[in-house]
């Protein structure tokens, strides 16, 4: 039973993407080739889906880009080697800037992080640019470390992040932040 917390992450339920063995499809972006390994599932994506993920059947993931052109999340994907001290620097930054409630989930990979901003309604464009400012801003703390999503320099494919696998920690704003 998949049992991780994400109801904060407000996922488009409508589909998924699996990823697939074998042959991946090429696509051409801005100039640059990338590769796909994943495929689009135009089924919801179910409890027992996330439930194959979870036992390691399958691995899925789901769009941070939804149907009208909105995000819910900033993303950030973290691949370095000190996952404490990103979420340090991260949580601090993210404080500073006004952001209260965010939550970092383990990824399948042991001390790699996908740490999950929930904005709320945002739209696209502007989705992007705060996710460029807030990476600008954390990578002149600590060195560069990580992707960020959404993100105007991948195709939309590229989009996605798998689904989380265990909580590793999470901000929820102090209850007098409310009345700000």
């Amino acid at each position: 039973m998949y049992n991780v917390d994400i109801k904060l992450i407000k996922m488009c339920t409508t589909h998924y993407w699996q990823k697939k063995d074998g042959a991946s499809e090429k696509l051409e972006h801005k100039g640059k080739t990338y590769f796909n390994k994943f495929e689009r599932v135009d089924k919801p994506l179910s409890m027992q889906v996330m439930s194959d993920h979870q036992d390691g059947k399958i691995t899925v993931a789901h769009s941070l880009i939804l149907p009208n052109q909105k995000v819910e999340n900033i993303v950030f994907d973290y691949n370095g080697r000190d996952p404490e001290r990103f979420w340090h620097r991260a949580q601090l930054l993210f404080r500073e800037e006004g952001f209260i409630n965010f939550t970092a989930y383990k990824s399948k990979t042991e001390g790699h992080l996908h740490l999950y901003i929930h904005k709320g309604h945002t739209t696209l464009n502007e989705g992007i640019h705060l996710a460029k400012t807030l990476s600008m801003k954390l990578s002149q703390r600590l060195p560069t470390q990580w992707n960020y999503f959404p993100n105007d320099q991948l195709p939309p494919e590229y989009n996605i992040l798998t689904l989380p696998y265990e909580i590793y920690q999470k901000e929820r704003g102090a209850s007098w932040s409310k009345h700000l």
